[in-house]
Parts: structure tokens; C-alpha cells; sequence
């Protein structure tokens, strides 16, 4: 293999890798105009659109229709291996068609690419362009800009892409397909335990963990020796944050101050973060200081989110949040969260929501909120249950999001050729 080098309008690549339009590689086509015109006639026909197509993915769950002769039907039916191109939205998002449904066309904001003879391997064609488009910025100004941004046909052949010998491509895709198949997996874990968590929750807030005879309340089935309590009957606070001009208190180093962003389900996000001056904090703004197990409630954006306030953040404070501090010998702030996050009390949460140009979640709804209450050493074997399901489900992501960063990596070093295929070893 030549280690010379080759200088091209985009850039440097080895002298054996061929430097061509798009074109040069695969047969282009558009597909038919969606429009109440031809929606009408009696070859309904299920045809994909540019919502339908992500990089290297097709979302096929929801397909539409509309009628297709049988001169548009030859003319624009789909073959294995075939590219799908968006030529609107998020221009040049490509993914590969491999007969997933019988029968399926394709309109007039998706270009359908062909490859042309053995000169470039469908695979390697999304990846090229899933690096050009959307990691290396390479076709920047090449589409046509009118009111929207759009990738025409005649841009879209004129486009360079690098070539590597066929088998080379192949191994490119192999590599890179390895990868996607390992992050894959990695989201069906998440999806598994996000579904699996969801499932437990109704379990655990209606039944427990003991097998013990259920009684019928307010809010339905509860172990008998549950009780169903207020908010606000087990809880010694339940305020909100700092809601007039929060940003008078701003300091670039002080103390945290969560905002509803930093709040996720049963988990803090601490970036982006704000700070107020200790002086507010210990001074006007005392009021909502927080505490270790402290408990923060969203009240606009995704009303009712919640989640405890960890030992290291002891002494922040919160804006425009609702903070609630359980009563301890009553009730431990991790179930109290957990509850909250709950489908049960979600629908509490939509049922208190006031207002309508932004909905939001206030202090008299999260008072009034009513919850089971188990004794306190069940509340903590409830949160134990749901801690191991969240443990699975933060190493799956933790995983996909190092796979998601390796394919990056790998993406860009292949396609730039500054690390070769021949120097991996990834098994598939």
C-alpha cells in the first residue's frame, strides 16, 4: 500500500484513495412530491419521508401513504443496498434500505442513491457522508439556502467524497458497523431498564415488597399496613426558590443554585450551573437554602421531576424550584422523590397544574399531592429495589456514551485515513 500522499479540495488523502463526485459513484434520484393531488387515486402506496430517515437508521413505525402509479412505482422502487438522503431539515442524513417493508417508495425530499458498479460499497457511502456532513463539516455552503436549506440533486452529485479501494471501503464499514451494533446494544439494555423500572414503580407503590394484603384507598391498592398520607402531613417544608430577579444574585464562584435543568429523575445534573454570593445566601435568599436530602420538584418545563439534593451540594440553594424537606422519622426523601417520578403521581402533577401559556406545578399541588406511605425501613427497601434498576441503567449509558465518542473517533480518524483498517482489531 503507497504511503504517499495526496493534497484535494478537501483535504489530504492517500495517492491510492480516488477523489470523485458523487455522482461518479452512485446513480442519484428524488422521489415523488407529496401534495393533496397526488394523494388521490387507488394505488395507495406506504412512502418514506425525511422524518423517516436518521443517520444510518430508519424509523419505520409511522409511515404514510398516498397513491403512486405504476410507471412512479417501477420508477421509484426501492432495492437492498439502496442510500436515502435527506434533501431538507438535517440535509444530507443518510441511512441504508434494506427491504425492511414490501412495497415502499419514497418522496421528493429524499434522494435515492444507487451504486454504481463495484466502485463504492453502500455502507462505507452513509458513513462517508454521515463524517462529511455531520462531523467534519466538509460540504458547509453547498446546499442551496432559500427560505429553508435544502440539498438539491445537481448539489448533491457534485459533491466530492474520497474513495478508498472497494475492499478497503468494506473494512471501513465493517470497523464502523462493529461499533454501531455495540451501541445498539447498549440502548436496548437502557430501553429494557427504563421499561422494566417503570413496571417496578407501579409494583412497589402499590404492593411493596412483602406479599401483604392489599386494602383499597383514595388513590387505590395499598398494603394494609400502609398508610395514605398528604404531602404535606409528613413533609416539615414545602416551599420554592428564589423567584424575583434570581440573576441580581449572580457570582461566577459561590453557591450553587439548581434551576430546573440541573434537575433530572432521582439524579442531579450539575452542569450548566449557576452561582449566587454567600452573602444572598446567608441573607435575603436564607429561606430556600437547601439541605442534604432536601427534595427539588420541577414546576415548569416537565412538572413534578424531582429529585434529592446530594451530601456535596449541603447549603446550595434552588430558583424557581419547589423544595420540600421530609419530616425524617416519617419519611425518607429518596422514596419521596422516587414517588413523584412516578406514573401515579405524575398524573396527580397534570391534574394540579395551573396556568396556560406555561403550565407549571405550585406549592399548594405538591402540599395536597397524596401518597402512600409504608414505614420508613419498607421506603428504604423500596429505593434500595429501585437504585439496583438504576445502576443497570447508568452503566448501559455510561457504555453507549464511550461507544458513541469511539465512533466518532473512528469515523473521523478512517475517513481522514490517519488510522487504517489494516492496524485495528475489533472483533465483530
Amino acid at each position: 500500500m503507497s504511503a504517499e500522499l495526496q493534497q484535494t479540495e478537501i483535504g489530504e488523502f492517500p495517492s491510492d484513495w480516488e477523489i470523485n463526485r458523487v455522482d461518479s459513484a452512485f446513480d442519484i434520484q428524488q422521489g415523488k412530491q407529496v401534495s393533496k393531488r397526488n394523494r388521490d387515486g387507488e394505488h395507495q402506496r406506504p412512502f418514506l419521508r425525511t422524518k423517516n430517515v436518521f443517520w444510518n437508521r430508519l424509523e419505520l413505525t409511522d409511515l404514510d401513504e398516498m397513491h403512486f402509479s405504476e410507471a412512479e412505482q417501477i420508477r421509484l422502487e426501492l432495492q437492498a443496498n439502496d442510500l436515502l438522503v435527506c434533501e431538507g431539515g438535517s440535509i444530507g442524513r443518510t441511512a441504508l434500505w434494506n427491504n425492511e417493508v414490501d412495497g415502499c417508495l419514497y418522496q421528493n425530499h429524499l434522494h435515492r442513491l444507487r451504486a454504481k458498479g463495484d466502485k463504492a460499497h453502500p455502507q462505507f457511502g452513509v458513513y462517508w457522508l454521515w463524517y462529511a456532513f455531520d462531523v467534519a463539516n466538509l460540504y458547509f455552503g453547498r446546499g442551496n439556502v432559500t427560505t429553508i436549506p435544502n440539498l438539491s440533486q445537481s448539489k448533491l452529485a457534485e459533491l466530492p467524497m474520497a474513495l478508498p479501494p472497494l475492499h478497503e471501503q468494506k473494512k471501513i464499514a465493517h470497523t464502523l458497523s462493529t461499533v454501531q451494533r455495540a451501541i445498539e446494544a447498549q440502548e436496548r439494555i437502557i430501553q429494557t431498564t427504563t421499561e422494566l423500572k417503570k413496571a417496578l414503580m407501579h409494583k412497589l407503590f402499590t404492593e411493596g415488597r412483602r406479599n401483604e394484603p392489599q386494602k383499597q384507598t383514595e388513590i387505590g391498592p395499598v398494603p394494609e399496613s400502609w398508610e395514605v398520607v398528604r404531602c404535606e402531613d409528613v413533609c416539615d417544608t414545602i416551599s420554592v426558590g428564589i423567584v424575583v430577579k434570581p440573576s441580581s444574585y449572580y457570582v461566577k464562584e459561590g453557591v450553587p443554585a439548581f434551576r430546573s435543568q440541573n434537575v433530572r429523575e432521582d439524579r442531579i445534573q450539575p452542569e450548566p450551573m449557576v452561582y449566587i454570593s454567600e452573602e444572598a445566601n446567608n441573607g435575603p435568599v436564607r429561606k430556600s437554602k437547601l439541605a442534604a436530602g432536601d427534595v427539588l420538584i420541577v414546576r415548569t418545563g416537565y412538572p413534578g421531576t424531582s429529585c434529592v439534593v446530594p451530601p456535596e451540594f449541603d447549603g446550595s440553594n434552588c430558583i424557581d424550584l419547589i423544595f420540600v424537606r421530609p419530616n425524617k422519622e416519617k419519611l425518607r426523601g429518596h422514596y419521596l422523590s422516587r414517588f413523584f417520578n412516578s406514573d401515579a403521581a405524575k398524573a396527580q402533577v397534570q391534574a394540579g397544574k395551573i396556568g396556560l401559556a406555561q403550565q407549571h406545578f405550585n406549592v399548594g399541588a405538591v402540599k395536597n399531592t397524596q401518597m402512600p406511605l409504608p414505614p420508613t425501613d419498607q421506603q428504604d427497601e423500596i429505593v434500595a429495589h429501585l437504585e439496583l434498576i438504576d445502576s443497570k441503567h447508568d452503566l448501559a449509558t455510561a457504555k453507549r456514551n464511550a461507544l458513541q465518542d469511539l465512533f466518532r473517533t473512528l469515523l473521523h480518524e478512517l475517513m481522514t485515513a490517519k488510522t487504517r483498517v489494516h492496524r485495528l482489531e475489533i472483533s465483530s
